[in-house]
């Protein structure tokens, strides 16, 4: 089984704890991220764990580079992705939109739905030869009874996501690709306890993993355009 996650560089992250589920699981990996030097390390350190796992350095808003790094990464999966996973985000508080800063919105649309939008794009057609999954992340915050008071640029850029995985959920059917998304609460990353401290309620990294392997397996080959939130 062949998988490639975006947003897999720093440890104690998301993307670290989905790599490693994967890699636990059997799956070969493709790490993508802009930090070089840190997905190296993690594609290191699952190498270290006995698991196969490559790394490519690119900037996920750059669609030239994207598929530049399609084109290797076809190369080494033998021009097929069993799933996508699109880890790669980015969080801030704008406060209010009247007194909201236009580069933070600028920015939370890029680093969590143009990053998704260009490498679902770039990566479609492998995913298409395996009529594989893409799983999406958004947030809780933008389901009907979220609170996305003080997130407006986030929050927007979240609900973009949802649209995207659906729109995709729906063009890509007759390929039999299935895209489905995950609306995260607050999850125990590094960054997060460093910000709220070790007492807040989180949704652990490895529960998270494990409702996205599912979501790429064939246990859930039924499932698709779906929001499946996790955490409260």
């Amino acid at each position: 089984m062949s998988i490639l996650i975006t947003g897999v560089a720093q440890p104690g992250q998301l993307g670290e704890a989905l790599a490693q589920s994967f890699v636990h699981g059997g799956a070969a990996v493709t790490l993508l991220a802009r930090d070089a030097d840190a997905v190296r390390q993690r594609a290191e350190e699952l190498r270290a764990l006995g698991g196969h796992a490559s790394a490519h350095v690119v900037d996920l808003t750059d669609a030239d580079a994207l598929a530049d790094v399609a084109a290797a990464v076809a190369r080494e999966v033998d021009g097929r992705l069993d799933a996508l996973v699109l880890a790669a985000g980015g969080f801030a508080v704008s406060g209010p939109v009247d007194t909201s800063d236009g580069t933070g919105f600028h920015r939370m649309v890029a680093v969590n739905l143009t990053t998704a939008y260009l490498a679902t794009r770039a990566f479609l057609p492998l995913v298409r030869a395996a009529r594989g999954a893409i799983v999406y992340f958004t947030s809780a915050a933008v389901l009907p009874d979220g609170s996305p008071a003080g997130l407006a640029a986030y929050a927007a850029a979240k609900a973009g996501v949802v649209a995207l995985m659906r729109a995709v959920a729906a063009d890509e059917a007759p390929h039999g690709v299935r895209a489905n998304a995950v609306a995260l609460a607050n999850v125990r990353t590094a960054a997060n306890v460093a910000a709220m401290g070790d007492g807040a309620r989180y949704v652990e990294r490895e529960a998270v993993a494990e409702i996205v392997r599912w979501l790429c397996s064939s246990a859930a080959r039924d499932i698709t355009g779906q929001v499946i939130r996790v955490g409260r």
